[in-house]
């Protein structure tokens, strides 16, 4: 019995509902893997990456409609504070003058003076507290749209991390079929060139038994 030919390569597919998504096979010296991505992953796929580059070079740089949106927010902030501090200390400030010039007709009684500084003193404290509080939150809001921006790319970073994810995954598999498609082949190619050695043997020794002499 002859000595069986080298088996050949076994490629590699991995198919969903029928759809080859994955292939393993050899062209020539080189073996290629490829994975055929639906017009659905590809829009999700080139959206993400496009959308990352076009974000990319302008994260740390604010627009003029930005600035404007961020000013409005930090004006509405100031001016909600300016209210507060007016709602709470000039009616205090109206009823002690009120009280004092109802009292004694002027604004010179010492006590009342000195009531009247107290609450003032209190104002400029709310308004110098109010200063550090705005300061605090342009801060904030410009932290903010720097954190949104970056959980944008990260949300696109991910998008596209996890499509490469998905490919290698099925690419693997594809090689996986091939690996277990050429270990079957050579396996079998192992047995038949291991049978057909041990067929010439036996026909040698059965050949020298029948010519030796007795």
């Amino acid at each position: 019995m002859g000595k069986s030919s080298k088996p050949a390569y076994s490629g590699g597919v991995v198919t969903i509902n029928g759809e080859e998504k994955a292939s393993q096979y050899k062209k020539g010296n080189d073996i290629y893997s490829n994975y055929n991505m639906s017009d659905t992953e590809k829009q999700i796929y080139d959206y993400a990456q496009n959308s990352f580059l076009e974000n990319l070079p302008k994260i740390n740089t604010f627009s003029d409609s930005t600035k404007q949106n961020l000013q409005n927010q930090l004006n509405a902030y100031t001016q909600n504070g300016i209210d507060t501090i007016n709602d709470i200390y000039t009616p205090m400030l109206n009823n002690m003058k009120n009280d004092i010039a109802s009292r004694f007709g002027n604004f010179d009684n010492s006590i009342f003076m000195n009531n009247l500084n107290t609450i003032e003193s209190n104002r400029a404290d709310a308004i110098n507290a109010l200063s550090q509080d705005i300061l605090a939150k342009q801060n904030e809001l410009l932290n903010d749209e720097l954190n949104r921006r970056y959980n944008y790319l990260n949300f696109l970073s991910g998008v596209q991390n996890q499509t490469t994810g998905n490919i290698l995954s099925y690419l693997q598999q594809a090689a996986n079929n091939s690996n277990s498609g050429n270990s079957y082949n050579n396996s079998n190619y192992s047995s038949s060139s291991g049978f057909g050695d041990y067929a010439r043997l036996a026909t040698s020794i059965a050949s020298a038994l029948l010519s030796k002499k007795f």
